[in-house]
């Protein structure tokens, strides 16, 4: 059975607060899970990562499956050992990669074929595999595999999309034997409301731990996404966790958790960091600026990151100039503390009833952001 209890209901919204329980410890909801497609959050240690206020992370089914190998995984003592980390982990199916790497797959009803990205070898993944997989590495969250259609997809297409996405969810059910883990179904149907209820209607049915909404973060801009979303998360169960794949913006997350969403993943923190950009509550700060030469303030006076604490703007932009690997390390923790910061507030105002307002004020004020997600994808991963 899964423990998920909703602590709080908004008085006026879908929002809730909540909390989920798992073998690896209870999360409270709403929650961002920052992505180690790899089994490491890139340039961050799991102690760091802890002092952000993370208490779970993404890994993804497609990377590890063909590095290091499941089965080095396993002989290392299963993924929360091989991470470092004992908290929960989500891991996903690999079902983004059929679409992010859609020039070297073949996909049919059975799976699909991928062509690695790494030396071209020939690799089969059906569900059955990646429920396989999965089971193995341990983690305490799993994905069916899926198919996401890209933007813009014809009726057909998504039909066909979604159509595959149930059979390989009633097939990843059937395969799943690990107890310990909870298993989530993924809704496919584009921004299309009549195939997006089918997909949703048809995987209740089959009767899952939780669901994610997929398929969205893909092109299809904030109202199409929040509108697909509300839509969604009103057929889904009441009483189950709501996981939004791939999203997003400090909007986006605004928008969904009034919608009904519980739970988060996205590369933007970390990406970002990588590149010199930096979250505040007054906007967005690219740290290779000029501007920043010598200013001898933090990223944000009202953080209370590990680089805000130690570290001025005039030195991260230099570190950034010079090529210092300290500089990515330091403006990614930033960036994850401020949007483990901001679900900190997210629960804390629905607690008190004071979400509605709150989110008013503070989606207008995040709109800064919405043009980072412009020529990038902001999906759980780059492959």
């Amino acid at each position: 059975m899964v423990d998920f209890q909703i602590l709080h209901q908004d008085s006026y919204s879908a929002a809730r607060y909540g909390s989920l329980a798992t073998s690896h410890g209870t999360v409270e909801t709403p929650v961002f899970m920052p992505v180690g497609t790899a089994g490491t959050i890139k340039g961050i240690t799991p102690q760091q990562l802890k002092e952000t206020g993370t208490n779970i992370i993404l890994a993804n089914t497609y990377h590890l499956m063909l590095r290091p190998g499941v089965d080095v995984v396993e002989k290392l003592g299963g993924l929360h050992k091989f991470m470092a980390w004992d908290r929960p982990i989500l891991t996903d199916s690999g079902g983004y990669q059929i679409f992010s790497l859609s020039p070297l797959t073949k996909i049919n009803d059975d799976g699909v074929e991928f062509a690695s990205h790494v030396d071209g070898t020939k690799i089969h993944l059906d569900a059955e595999t990646a429920t396989s997989i999965q089971n193995r590495l341990g983690a305490d969250i799993i994905m069916c595999l899926d198919q996401c259609a890209a933007f813009p997809a014809d009726v057909p297409q998504l039909k066909q999309a979604v159509e595959r996405t149930i059979r390989w969810a009633k097939r990843t059910k059937e395969a799943h034997t690990n107890t310990n883990q909870l298993l989530f179904a993924v809704v496919q149907g584009g921004i299309n409301p009549e195939l997006r209820t089918h997909c949703t209607c048809e995987l209740v049915k089959l009767g899952f731990d939780g669901y994610a909404i997929g398929g969205l973060s893909v092109g299809e801009g904030h109202d199409n996404m929040i509108r697909t979303v509300g839509h969604t998360t009103r057929l889904l169960p009441s009483n189950l966790p709501r996981y939004l794949m791939g999203v997003g913006t400090p909007a986006d997350i605004i928008a969904a958790v009034k919608a009904g969403v519980d739970m988060f993943d996205c590369v933007l923190p970390t990406r970002n960091g990588r590149n010199a950009f930096a979250f505040t509550e007054n906007g967005p700060v690219r740290l290779r600026n000029s501007a920043h030469t010598d200013n001898p303030g933090p990223i944000e006076a009202s953080c209370d990151c590990y680089c805000c604490k130690n570290f001025s703007r005039g030195a991260l932009r230099h570190f950034f100039n010079s090529g210092e690997m300290l500089g990515p390390i330091l403006a990614s923790l930033h960036n994850l503390r401020f949007y483990q910061r901001l679900m900190a507030k997210i629960r804390l105002t629905l607690k008190r009833n004071e979400f509605a307002a709150w989110a008013a004020e503070q989606s207008q004020k995040y709109k800064s952001f919405d043009s980072i997600k412009d020529g990038q994808s902001n999906s759980t991963n780059s492959l």
